[in-house]
């Protein structure tokens, strides 16, 4: 998932959508989230822009682990496949997210116009 998605799931946000919600909650669905979302909430935090309960390296995890949230690693093929990846969105932690659900054959939940320009299957 893209991290406003695992953001707004967490606070219960009104603009998380309703289809994204209970495809978060179905136990049937494997839900991941990446150490890039980790890595960009701690950048967002450290600015200012991002106001968090807690210290994000501990809290995010804290509650990606309450919510049974997987990690999806971030592996040197996912990382190999930038490479080949349009710029169509200039946001480095957006493409990696969209390089690890190509590698990976996952779909990504994001609302993110921009992340959904590529050719990688979104909910």
């Amino acid at each position: 998932m893209d991290t406003h998605i695992f953001l707004w799931h967490l606070t219960g946000a009104k603009a998380l959508p309703g289809h994204l919600r209970d495809a978060i909650r179905d136990p049937a669905n494997a839900v991941f989230l990446s150490p890039v979302s980790i890595w960009e909430a701690l950048v967002k935090y450290r600015l200012g822009k991002l106001p968090l309960p807690a210290s994000p390296e501990i809290y995010l995890p804290e509650q990606r682990r309450r919510h049974r949230i997987e990690t999806l690693p971030l592996d040197e093929p996912s990382v190999a496949r930038l490479a080949g990846l349009p710029v169509l969105h200039r946001d480095p932690f957006d493409r990696m997210l969209v390089c690890q659900a190509l590698e990976h054959g996952l779909t990504l939940a994001t609302v993110d116009p921009a992340v959904r320009a590529y050719p990688v299957p979104v909910c």
